[in-house]
């Protein structure tokens, strides 16, 4: 029998740390794809959970105070927006993340979107499938040259930035915490403002805070050099997306490649859905194959060390 129960907030879970829960003694409850809080919270509750390891569902207060057992909170990820902090603080319970877990995969495809905005490749497609073929003014951009600015430039702007500059990229980072030693060959700018004048291409890899919600809003876009193209792999709150439409039908804004939006999934009636020119992915620039294994696995021992006593490396810890 089970000494523990795990709450796992999407359907699935890389093999590797399901069995490495199960070797810890848990039982794990798999829950359809983004639950929501309510849901997260019923769930926990029901089967008095021990540890939730979340995913796709935000983990509130209402699912902190359903389980006296709860000890532990895993992100399968990174980013901790969708947990209470202050809450988990305030209740002993730990927050962990997975740090370093997908950055290549992150990087990787926030070149692609870069690459296929600059080639023009969705609009080129999409009229070769209507059964046109190239005008006299058809033509696409090059990428040597091309100035990326960088908003954040922790592990996965690094990433982004080692894998841009073979391309011939210029690249300019803005990030206020981030030390000097993690700029080597990069130009660092020393505020946002500073930035944005030298984006071509606005690639956001910050944290989603109160100070960073919406913080590419319509005066942001608006500094950067017309024709540019705005990219986001990080979290949707962080770019305002009514400014960004509004940039984007106005030209000013040329494209933009968006993995993540501000409530996921967006709603059918989104514009940026099926904008002519924006590329949409479903937030998945990290689930990769080996992305996956490492998420999954950072996670299960966060929760197996914890409801068994050991310690936890202190580099995944969240401290609300």
């Amino acid at each position: 029998m089970s000494r523990f129960n795990v709450i796992m907030t999407s359907p699935r879970l890389a093999a590797p740390a399901v069995e490495l829960l199960e070797r810890a003694g848990c039982a794990i409850h798999f829950m359809p794809p983004y639950p929501t809080a309510a849901e997260v919270a019923e769930l926990t509750g029901q089967v008095q959970a021990d540890a939730i390891l979340t995913r796709q569902g935000p983990v509130t207060v209402a699912a902190m105070d359903a389980s006296p057992r709860l000890k532990v909170v895993a992100r399968h990820g990174v980013g901790v927006d969708d947990v209470d902090l202050q809450a988990a603080a305030a209740r002993g319970i730990l927050v962990t993340r997975a740090p370093g877990s997908n950055t290549r995969a992150v990087a990787e495809h926030t070149l692609a979107l870069i690459l296929a905005l600059a080639k023009d490749l969705k609009p080129l497609s999409a009229s070769i499938a209507a059964g046109a073929w190239r005008g006299a003014g058809t033509k696409v951009r090059d990428i040597a040259g091309l100035r990326l600015g960088l908003l954040g430039f922790g592990a996965i702007g690094q990433a982004v930035a080692a894998l841009a500059r073979p391309f011939g990229m210029v690249v300019t980072a803005f990030d206020p915490v981030a030390p000097a030693a993690a700029f080597g060959g990069v130009r660092r700018a020393a505020t946002l403002a500073e930035l944005l004048p030298a984006a071509e291409v606005l690639s956001v890899h910050c944290p989603y805070l109160p100070a960073t919600r919406h913080v590419v809003n319509a005066a942001a876009l608006a500094a950067m050099p017309a024709g540019g193209f705005v990219i986001n792999t990080a979290r949707g709150g962080i770019v305002d997306e009514a400014a960004l439409e509004a940039a984007l039908d106005s030209g000013h804004i040329a494209g933009a490649g968006l993995d993540v939006f501000e409530d996921e999934p967006p709603a059918p009636a989104h514009k940026l859905r099926d904008h002519p020119r924006v590329i949409v992915t479903p937030h998945v620039a990290g689930v990769t194959d080996g992305s996956l294994v490492n998420m999954g696995v950072m996670a299960a021992e966060c929760i197996a060390t914890a409801l068994t006593g050991g310690t936890v490396p202190p580099e995944r810890i969240v401290h609300g």
